[in-house]
């Protein structure tokens, strides 16, 4: 993970990346911290680069990259395929050296789809004064721009700022269309900013047809043309399977009056359900095998037994996203170390806190001391309750195991702080309430400081994680959102697969952006599995009712696939636990207007 920045300046005079953008990009790259500077007399242009870099794996690479030829990279990405990689090599250096040995666009092209993983990256190519920039295929790091036409100044960086002053242009999200090239040579010479993309293979995802559908996401003051060369970037993703049974009606089975172990029992006799659980077993297991053991050196020794400090976190409910995480996890980190499971919980007020402990099972999770603690119960979400009979299985099906627990607990006092110093800013651009509840939620679970049990007792903790695994994709692919059910109950299979279509196609813009800007900032690098390439084209292939089956009760019907590989893995009731957003499970909802709707604009991550 890195925080990488680039301002390109028609101006004279010295140009620096503005003090509330660097303190943020520092943040996210705290090991290496590098300025360079490119200048042109003739015509006149400026160009800065700046890198602040969080060393992950191989020997720490400072950046900029550069080469012999002149040629400069800012790389934001981990190559997790596609570009051999050895163990002791730092993925900047392959990539950079690649990229020196281009000499045409396709070749550049062709370098950048090969690469399997999350990226962002801005590259100055000396040969033509080019600038080439974009995100990955899913959009899994964050990119902005910002473009002021009276100061002639292009800016692309990791993170910006929430404006204080709308007079100015405002921060946009680089759509995760394709590639862009500028000429910065014509940029000098006519002040007129052009945008030449190199699309991904046009799909239903990627919509690409019309300058005008790409120029909404664009800056203003500037122009974008589809490159006339006819290069495109091949999709890293198998197309999404269309097919629809025969018999497409929808019917509600009467076979499941409620979700239970045992009715996923008896799919898995059938030998096709089988195949296809241990199938996605397979790509996933090796998924977050990559996810887990590429990491800097130091990182991989081994811990000693009464160590504590973990390479690796969780976001962890309890639900069967995160436990499927955790128990592949299990698999392929060193048994002596610990796993970081990271628990966020939103202080209710009292009567809240008793309606949900009266709906939630709770009968197994007495007060640690065996008291009606108020301030334990304040914290008792429907959240910290999966969680904690999450760790229990987990703990059973690895007990030698050292899975550290955390309970973060967030007051609205430190909430309503914290939002206006640095998520309102995170976040930004996007402005809804859905993002800020999302947002402070990840913000403090990353984080990773909280309690951590011991008998009776509790002790302060803070993960020492780098690497923090989320289960993002899961439900954007296998059903999982309750409108799902809705477009099923309307328009059967198709209504259903166009919904998820469309849910992965705009994951960029909705999701991944915001949430590794909200990560990111504490210094630790958002991993995602399921929004694996590989993961992605096998589920992609499999027709959709292999993948859920709407007509089945929640808690069994949706993610239905993925429940059946919970079973097989050794899970228990997580397997049947109904999706639990996580503004509802951790009850930061609750905190808030209860009369807001998702999509309202958020008036707290306004700036005081």
């Amino acid at each position: 993970m890195c925080g990488i920045c680039c301002v390109v300046s028609l101006s004279p005079t010295q140009i620096f990346v503005e003090k509330d953008i660097d303190e943020k990009l520092r943040r996210r790259g705290p090991n290496s911290n590098c300025d360079v500077t490119k200048t042109s007399t003739n015509p006149n242009f400026n160009c800065l680069f700046s890198a602040h870099v969080l060393h992950m794996r191989g020997r720490l690479t400072p950046q900029p990259a550069q080469d012999g030829k002149g040629n400069i990279l800012l790389w934001n990405g981990e190559v997790f395929g596609g570009l051999p990689v050895k163990p002791q090599e730092n993925d900047t250096d392959v990539l950079c050296h690649h990229l020196s040995t281009c000499s045409s666009a396709n070749e550049i092209l062709s370098v950048l789809c090969n690469v399997q993983g999350p990226w962002a990256f801005v590259y100055y190519q000396q040969a033509g004064d080019y600038l080439w920039f974009g995100r990955d295929f899913f959009g899994r790091r964050s990119l902005l721009w910002q473009f002021d036409a009276d100061k002639s100044h292009f800016t692309l960086t990791s993170v910006g700022s929430y404006p204080t002053n709308f007079d100015r242009p405002q921060w946009q999200e680089v759509p995760a269309a394709g590639l862009y090239r500028i000429d910065v040579k014509a940029f000098a010479e006519s002040g007129s900013l052009i945008f030449e993309v190199y699309p991904w293979v046009p799909q239903e995802m990627h919509l690409l047809s019309a300058s005008q559908e790409l120029k909404e996401g664009f800056p203003s003051h500037t122009a974008v043309v589809i490159s006339q060369s006819g290069h495109m970037l091949k999709s890293p993703v198998v197309p999404l399977n269309v097919s629809i049974p025969q018999c497409s009606d929808v019917v509600e089975s009467s076979s499941f009056s409620q979700a239970s172990v045992k009715d996923l029992e008896v799919m898995l006799t059938c030998e096709g359900k089988r195949l296809h659980v241990n199938s996605l077993i397979d790509v996933l297991s090796e998924a977050v095998r990559k996810r887990v053991q590429c990491l800097p050196s130091e990182l991989q020794v081994s811990a000693s037994p009464d160590s504590d400090q973990a390479a690796v976190a969780v976001l962890f409910s309890g639900g069967i996203d995160s436990m499927i995480l955790a128990t592949l996890a299990h698999r392929h980190i060193p048994a002596q170390q610990p796993i970081d499971l990271l628990n966020v919980a939103f202080k209710m007020q009292k009567p809240k806190m008793l309606e949900s402990t009266k709906k939630t099972n709770t009968h197994n999770l007495k007060p640690r001391d065996g008291t009606a603690s108020c301030t334990q119960n304040e914290f008792d979400v429907p959240d910290r309750i999966t969680g904690r009979l999450g760790l229990k299985e987990l703990q059973e099906l690895a007990p030698d195991r050292k899975w550290n627990f955390v309970e973060i607990n967030v007051t609205q006092e430190e909430l309503k702080k914290i939002r206006q110093e640095r998520i309102c800013h995170l976040v930004h651009p996007l402005d809804t309430v859905l993002d800020d509840s999302i947002g402070c939620a990840v913000w403090f679970a990353a984080r990773g400081t909280g309690l951590i049990a011991e008998g009776i007792d509790e002790r302060c903790f803070t993960s020492s994680a780098k690497v923090v695994l989320t289960g993002i994709g899961a439900d954007e692919q296998l059903a999982g959102y309750s409108r799902h059910r809705v477009c099923f109950k309307n328009n059967g299979h198709a209504g259903l697969i166009q919904e998820l279509a469309m849910d992965l196609a705009r994951i960029s813009s909705r999701n991944l952006g915001r949430d590794d800007r909200i990560i990111s900032d504490h210094g630790k690098e958002a991993r995602f599995p399921y929004l694996d390439e590989d993961v992605v084209s096998y589920l992609n292939a499999l027709p959709v009712w292999e993948k859920a089956d709407l007509s089945m009760p929640r808690g069994v019907g949706e993610k239905l696939l993925l429940r059946l590989t919970a079973k097989v893995l050794g899970l228990g009731d997580s397997a049947v636990l109904p999706k639990r957003a996580m503004q509802f499970g951790s009850r930061i909802a609750k905190m808030e207007n209860k009369h807001e709707k998702a999509s309202d604009k958020c008036k707290r991550l306004q700036t005081s």
